[in-house]
C-alpha cells in the first residue's frame, strides 16, 4: 500500500495594539489595569516585570509606583517580581540575562496566561521578548519602551532577538507582543544622543515611503533637535502608524521573502554596531547606514546630487554625526564584508535596499564594491573624523 502525504494549512490572526499615554503608573491612570482586565476579568493575572537600569536610575520612585499601583488594582493585577537588568545592547550579549528573566518566569509560576512586562529601551525590549518567546513555548509580553527608538520602531514590530557569534540578531522569534504602551514621560529623562537617534528610524521609513512625512522631518528639524515634545510625538506615532501597517500589510511579516525594506540603511549599521563593540547606538549606526546607502544610490545614478545634500543636511541639522568609524582599508573591507553577513542573516538572494526618489524604495541583489567604497571615502571626506 502506497501512503499519500498528508496535506494541512491553517492560519492565525494576530491582533495587538499600540496605546500612547503619559504616567502610565500613576494611580489615577486606569489604562494599564483596564488593559489587563480586559484579558482576564473573573481573576488576577500574574505579572512580571522587567526593568532596564537605565529607566529605574531616571525614575527611581517607578518600581514603587508600579508596586502601589498594582496593590491598588489587585483585583485585577498579581504582582510578582521587578528584575532590573542592565540596559543597553550589551544585555543581548549576554546568557545572564536571558537565564535571569527564565529564572524569574520559572520561580515566580509565570505560566502563558501570565504576563511578563518589559519596560526599557530597544535592547532590553528585544531581549527580554527572546526570553518570554522561548519560556513555556511563549509567555505574553507586555513592551513598555522608553526611548524614541523602541517606541517609533523596534517595541512596534512582531521581532525579538539576541546576539550570537558576534553577529547582531542570530537568536530570535517572531512572536508579537499582547500590547505596546508608549508613556512620553519617559522621553523627558533621556540623553540627548538618545533622543536624536531615534529619528534616524523615522527617516528611514519617511524615504522609502512616504516623501510628505520626510518633508515634516526636514521642516521640523531644528525643533526636533531642541526637544520639542509636539513634533517628536508625531514623529514617534507616524513612524510606528507605518511600520505596523507595513507588518500588516506588505505580505511577509515574518520575513520569509528576501527583501525587507525597513532595513533600509541597516547592512552597514549592524556592522558599525559590532565594530565600535557597541558604543554606536542602533539609531546612530542606522544614521551613518542610511547616509552611506543614499551616497552609493547616487553614485549609481538613482538620485540627484540636490536630494542626497539635502538627506544629509536634514540629518545634520538633526545632530548626527555622519562620518563612518573606519579609516583604514582593513576597516573598510570589514564593512562591506557586512553586506554578505546581511544576505546571509535573511537567507536566500540579496537583496538591499535603496531609494529611487525621496519616499520611493529601490531594491538592487547586486552592489558594485568599488562604487560603494568610493561612497564610504566621499562620506568620510565630507565628514571628517575628528
Amino acid at each position: 500500500m502506497q501512503l499519500q502525504p498528508i496535506k494541512q494549512s491553517f492560519q492565525v490572526q494576530y491582533d495587538y495594539q499600540l496605546y500612547f499615554t503619559s504616567g502610565l503608573f500613576a494611580l489615577e491612570n486606569t489604562l494599564f489595569a483596564k488593559l489587563i482586565a480586559d484579558y482576564k476579568g473573573f481573576e488576577p493575572v500574574k505579572l512580571l516585570f522587567v526593568l532596564d537600569d537605565g529607566v529605574k536610575n531616571h525614575h527611581p520612585e517607578l518600581i514603587n509606583q508600579i508596586e502601589a499601583y498594582c496593590k491598588k488594582n489587585q483585583q485585577t493585577i498579581k504582582y510578582t517580581i521587578t528584575l532590573v537588568l542592565s540596559g543597553g545592547e550589551q544585555v543581548k550579549n549576554s546568557d545572564a540575562a536571558i537565564d535571569s528573566i527564565l529564572k524569574g518566569v520559572n520561580e515566580n509560576k509565570i505560566c502563558r496566561h501570565s504576563f511578563v512586562v518589559a519596560i526599557g529601551g530597544g535592547a532590553v525590549i528585544d531581549m527580554v521578548g527572546y526570553a518570554a518567546a522561548i519560556a513555556h513555548r511563549g509567555v505574553k509580553l507586555i513592551r513598555i519602551p522608553t526611548t524614541v527608538l523602541s517606541q517609533n520602531d523596534s517595541a512596534v514590530g512582531v521581532k525579538n532577538s539576541v546576539n550570537a557569534f558576534k553577529k547582531k540578531n542570530f537568536l530570535g522569534t517572531f512572536a508579537p507582543p499582547f500590547a505596546i504602551i508608549n508613556d512620553s514621560d519617559f522621553l523627558e529623562t533621556l540623553e540627548q544622543r538618545d533622543w536624536i537617534s531615534g529619528i534616524s528610524e523615522a527617516i528611514k521609513v519617511a524615504l522609502i515611503k512616504d516623501k510628505s512625512f520626510f518633508k515634516y522631518i526636514a521642516d521640523n528639524a531644528t525643533a526636533l533637535k531642541n526637544r520639542e515634545m509636539e513634533p517628536m510625538q508625531y514623529v514617534i506615532y507616524k513612524c510606528a502608524e507605518m511600520h505596523m501597517h507595513h507588518i500588516a500589510q506588505g505580505g511577509d511579516p515574518f520575513e520569509s521573502g528576501s527583501s525587507r525594506p525597513l532595513d533600509f540603511g541597516h547592512w552597514a549599521a549592524h556592522k558599525m554596531e559590532f565594530m565600535t563593540n557597541y558604543e554606536l547606538r542602533h539609531g546612530e549606526a542606522v544614521a551613518k547606514g542610511i547616509a552611506l546607502d543614499v551616497t552609493y544610490a547616487q553614485l549609481v545614478g538613482l538620485i540627484s546630487e540636490a536630494d542626497l545634500q539635502h538627506i544629509l543636511d536634514v540629518m545634520i541639522a538633526i545632530g548626527f554625526d555622519l562620518s563612518l568609524p573606519v579609516q583604514s582599508a582593513e576597516q573598510i573591507t570589514s564593512l562591506l564584508n557586512g553586506i554578505e553577513e546581511f544576505r546571509e542573516h535573511l537567507g536566500g538572494q540579496l537583496t538591499i535596499t535603496l531609494i529611487s526618489d525621496l519616499g520611493v524604495k529601490h531594491d538592487v541583489h547586486t552592489i558594485d564594491m568599488d562604487l560603494m567604497t568610493q561612497a564610504v571615502s566621499k562620506l568620510n571626506h565630507q565628514f571628517a573624523l575628528n
